[in-house]
């Protein structure tokens, strides 16, 4: 296992690598002066290329990279921002805890949410309760989180008036970002559960169990739910990554300050280093997601364990 766990560090190498590359070349390419973002509209224009002199604007792309690349790598450097003139990781550390607490908050209501309305729409195949669920699951992959965001905000805080539509300071606040971030995601873990569900519990090891006299909450929780976990986990892992990601959207509509709200509000101003350094942390952050999840199939299922050794 400690093998296996090496090698997909090692492979998170390359992988950032790519991404650096990859996100680095987009922003160079991307229309705009962020020279002149940095001096202000009405900068004289000796004042715009002595900015862009001192950001190394005027380098070539690969030497632009290599600079970067170089202090990545030896220094573990994401750069100085265009804007304020700290640093990249200074800002982004300032910032990460509440998008993990707000993707944290998600992951947490989309797993119960799933898993259990997963394993009730199973054991009630092709009954009223079954299809309820399954147009709940319909309904929550079907609405984009800006939208789930904005009606929840519209019925709980304008109409109703009992939860506050901005603000991340207190868990009265955080009840309306986490369920319109999560939402989404309790539905796609809800359809790989009751998927998963089913087909364990036509397998024939089930039927022994009921044969022997087992309890059903044994039976479904330790042998069924267990062995269909395996899917289910991956599914978990892809949506806590993608998460990360809906928390851009999240975090501005609910003027949440994290790092989705500080991409957006540095695409606005053109301040690459950051956008740069954020994409870098969300991959480095989903990578680990990923060797996580392959961890946690040994746990779950001692074959895969055996092939890890």
């Amino acid at each position: 296992m400690t093998k296996y766990i090496l090698k997909r560090l090692l492979i998170l190498i390359p992988t950032l690598l790519g991404v650096s590359f990859i996100v680095f070349l987009l922003l160079y390419l991307s229309p705009g002066d962020a020279a002149l973002a940095a001096a202000g509209p009405n900068s004289p224009k000796e004042t715009v290329e002595a900015i862009r002199e001192s950001l190394g604007l005027n380098e070539p792309f690969l030497v632009q990279y290599g600079n970067y690349l170089k202090n990545l790598v030896l220094h573990f450097d994401l750069g100085t921002s265009y804007q304020s003139g700290r640093s990249v990781t200074a800002a982004l550390l300032r910032v990460f805890p509440t998008t993990i607490k707000l993707a944290g908050g998600a992951l947490i209501i989309a797993i119960v949410m799933g898993i259990s309305f997963g394993v009730l729409a199973a054991l009630k195949k092709n009954s009223f309760i079954d299809s309820i669920i399954t147009a709940f699951g319909m309904v929550g992959l079907a609405m984009p989180i800006f939208w789930s965001g904005l009606l929840l905000i519209i019925i709980f805080s304008t109409k109703l008036k009992i939860l506050p539509a901005s603000g991340f300071s207190s868990i009265k606040q955080m009840i309306l970002p986490w369920f319109a971030l999560g939402f989404q995601s309790s539905a796609v873990i809800m359809r790989m559960t009751r998927s998963a569900m089913l087909d364990v519990l036509d397998k024939d090891y089930i039927r022994t169990a009921y044969a022997k006299g087992l309890s059903k909450s044994k039976i479904i929780f330790v042998h069924a739910l267990k062995n269909a976990m395996i899917p289910v986990i991956t599914t978990i892992g892809l949506q806590a990554g993608g998460l990360l990601g809906g928390s851009i959207l999240t975090e501005t509509i609910f003027s949440i300050p994290g790092i989705g709200r500080l991409m957006v509000d540095s695409i606005k101003t053109r301040d690459y280093p950051i956008i740069l350094g954020a994409i870098m942390l969300i991959a480095i952050v989903y990578s680990v997601i990923s060797i996580v999840v392959d961890i946690l199939y040994g746990f779950i299922n001692p074959r895969i364990k055996s092939e890890y050794k």
